[in-house]
């Protein structure tokens, strides 16, 4: 309400200094609660940005390195290029690709499977790296994920990272989901590898109690992004103005909006301040941790009831898990759709899906500020109920 209504449009430091530099402040202090290296923060070569979304953010990472590599190998070679993910990496980079001219056949999504949880293995990138040198390609970016939207696998990032490094690779990490939980010492291994990466990112907005729209990116090199994005107009530029707008003119303060896509922005790092001020870092960890126990209760329940299945181990708040057909494996996806359907009329309980290895997957996701143990047993006395229901009919 109060970024909304004192209006800031802080495109530039000049238009709102408080904006600018409270944004700064923020992010580094979020990137020092996540143990970020210190090449992440403001004061070196790299620094912090809020993006409204994650997609924006592997956009613009994407569009650095893109620019990066065609300054080597030249402005001709953009057909050449290649990006590299795993087929559980979100749509966002598909989109990303076509919005930066990477060609849709160069976006390689390589296969994963329930034998890595569905992460992506380090044989498979190297393989398909070797395979596009041969053929005369440029592999110029990797994009990683920790907590995939499926199933919330992780993918090994020191491993990758190093096979990024060896081809002189944009490694960047999207962890829009899972980020928040690795705030949690417990946790913060999941992200053990971004010491390689060039970009990181998490959405404050999905688990850490602000508002959408806040997405955090943080990059080791700013002049990458800048150089990417920056455009100076005619209307921008005022010599009669005060020295600070010089000061912005001659870049030795942030103008965020080279970091971003669009010119103006919202005072969003006020959203995150006010976060981070009133809860304090034990209290969001707390938050954070229950919404894991509530999830891991639900997978207990869930595996005291043999007619269920955990499709994929849980590791943060959500599980994967179906109901089992009755010896007919050919049924199970309709089995499943059907219970999703009947579970949510109810209007008691939302659950999603997704699809793993060719199974329909039921998505129980704990994400709530008011979810207690006694609606996760609510929602598991529904499908309970309504699989007797279903298996019965059959």
């Amino acid at each position: 309400m109060l970024s909304a209504g004192l209006n800031i449009v802080g495109f530039s430091w000049i238009t709102s200094p408080a904006a600018t530099e409270l944004e700064i402040v923020v992010l580094d202090w979020l990137a020092k609660i996540l143990n970020l290296p210190n090449e992440f923060l403001s004061a070196g070569q790299g620094g912090g940005v809020i993006q409204g979304t994650a997609s924006e953010a592997v956009l613009v990472v994407l569009l650095a390195a893109r620019d990066k590599v065609l300054i080597k190998v030249g402005k001709n070679a953009l057909e050449k290029l290649v990006v590299y993910a795993s087929d559980q990496t979100h749509s966002a980079l598909q989109k990303a690709c076509q919005i930066g001219g990477i060609h849709p056949e160069n976006c390689r999504l390589l296969s994963t499977d329930a034998s890595a949880d569905y992460a992506l293995s380090p044989a498979v990138l190297g393989e398909a790296i070797s395979n596009d040198v041969a053929n005369d390609l440029i592999p110029f970016m990797l994009c990683a994920t920790v907590g995939t939207t499926s199933s919330t696998a992780v993918d090994p990032l020191p491993a990758l990272g190093k096979i990024a490094k060896s081809h002189g690779m944009w490694f960047h990490i999207d962890a829009a989901y899972a980020g928040s939980a690795c705030i949690c010492p417990e946790y913060r291994h999941y992200i053990n590898g971004v010491e390689e990466a060039d970009s990181f990112n998490m959405n404050a907005h999905k688990w850490l109690l602000t508002n959408f729209d806040c997405s955090a990116l943080w990059i080791k090199d700013r002049s990458a992004l800048i150089q990417s994005l920056s455009t100076n107009p005619e209307f921008l530029k005022n010599k009669k103005l005060p020295l600070m707008l010089q000061a912005s003119q001659a870049n030795l303060v942030v103008d965020f909006k080279d970091w971003q896509i669009p010119l103006g922005r919202r005072f969003r790092s006020l959203k995150l301040w006010m976060v981070l001020r009133l809860y304090g870092l034990e209290n969001l960890q707390g938050y954070i941790r229950n919404h894991i126990k509530l999830a891991k209760h639900f997978e207990e329940l869930v595996s005291q009831d043999p007619r269920f299945e955990v499709v994929t181990p849980r590791k943060f708040s959500l599980v994967c898990f179906r109901l089992l057909p009755h010896n007919d494996e050919a049924c199970a996806s309709k089995l499943n759709h059907d219970l999703l359907d009947i579970v949510n009329s109810t209007g008691k309980v939302y659950i999603s899906h997704t699809v793993l290895s060719g199974k329909y997957v039921l998505r129980f996701a704990v994400g709530a500020p008011l979810t207690e143990e006694r609606h996760v047993n609510a929602a598991w006395d529904v499908l309970q109920e309504k699989a007797s229901t279903l298996l019965g009919s059959m």
